[in-house]
């Protein structure tokens, strides 16, 4: 019964995994003979690549702010969305929407808003008298990575939402009640009950944005101009990949990239886990 799945997971996960690992220590444009360096590429990695640096301290910032704003804006919103009232569905689909759309429509629509001439985002603040305010969101080196993980968080926040939904509504209503009759407040039933009972739950919420983060290539790409942004400043992981690969034609490079790309996630995730699991087991 299993073979099926097996063979897919070989062909498609495991066959591919090991050609990258045998690429990586490959010095190879695509077209000529590939020549055996061992581990030169990873070595020219971690002592002779700035950008390999650069790129690594902005996916971590990247993705350190997607994760915390994108997790609390999604438990806040199922907190107060999580009865299935009328309205509360009606709001969970609006939330919901941006998610549906494809990265290039979000893309497109941000681009558009974080404009420093004619964009909604700048033409309020000078209206409100906040001109301070107004920047050149994707044009300045300090503002373009926020500008693209607010986008970030406000393109996935409703799907995490739902995910938070489901969790909530499995925790017993005797908890709450029991906590009411005790007199707890409002905020001791959330950290009390809501906020250990939803660990599980914060857990797979965190992994899955994490990993969204990295793969916010197409975003970046759309948003930049299919450039990493002004002196390298939206570079993450996916985008050095592409631009090594194809500006570069360096494929044994590049797979080595890829290689500290996912020990990188791999390594975030584990370690969300690890301590979000203490305090779950607590």
């Amino acid at each position: 019964m299993g073979a099926p799945a097996l063979i897919l997971f070989l062909a498609f996960y495991l066959y591919p995994a090991l050609q990258n690992l045998q690429f990586a220590t490959r010095r190879w444009d695509g077209i000529t003979e590939p020549e055996y360096v061992g581990l030169g590429n990873f070595k020219n990695l971690l002592t002779n690549d700035d950008l390999f640096y650069k790129t690594l301290g902005n996916n971590l910032e990247f993705t350190f702010i997607v994760v915390l704003f994108q997790t609390a804006f999604a438990l806040l919103f199922a907190i107060y969305l999580v009865n299935n009232s009328k309205t509360n569905i009606a709001l969970r689909t609006l939330y919901f929407f941006p998610t549906i759309l494809s990265s290039v429509s979000v893309g497109m629509i941000w681009l558009f808003l974080y404009d420093p001439n004619f964009g909604a985002l700048n033409l309020f603040f000078n209206k409100v008298g906040l001109n301070a305010f107004a920047l050149n969101w994707l044009g300045s080196e300090s503002s373009a990575l926020y500008a693209i993980a607010f986008t970030q968080v406000w393109f996935h926040t409703g799907q995490m939402m739902v995910v938070y939904i489901a969790g909530l509504q499995q925790i017993p209503k005797e908890l709450y009640e029991a906590a009411e009759v005790d007199g707890a407040s409002r905020w001791k039933q959330f950290t009390k009950v809501t906020w250990p009972m939803a660990m599980p739950t914060t857990i797979v919420v965190m992994a899955y944005t994490t990993i969204q983060s990295f793969r916010a290539f197409d975003l970046i790409m759309v948003m930049t101009n299919s450039t990493a942004g002004p002196n390298n400043s939206t570079s993450i992981f996916s985008t050095l990949v592409y631009f090594t690969l194809f500006n570069e034609l360096r494929l044994g490079y590049s797979a080595a990239q890829t290689i500290f790309m996912v020990i990188t996630m791999v390594l975030i995730t584990w370690l969300q886990r690890k301590g979000l699991g203490k305090r779950y087991e607590r």
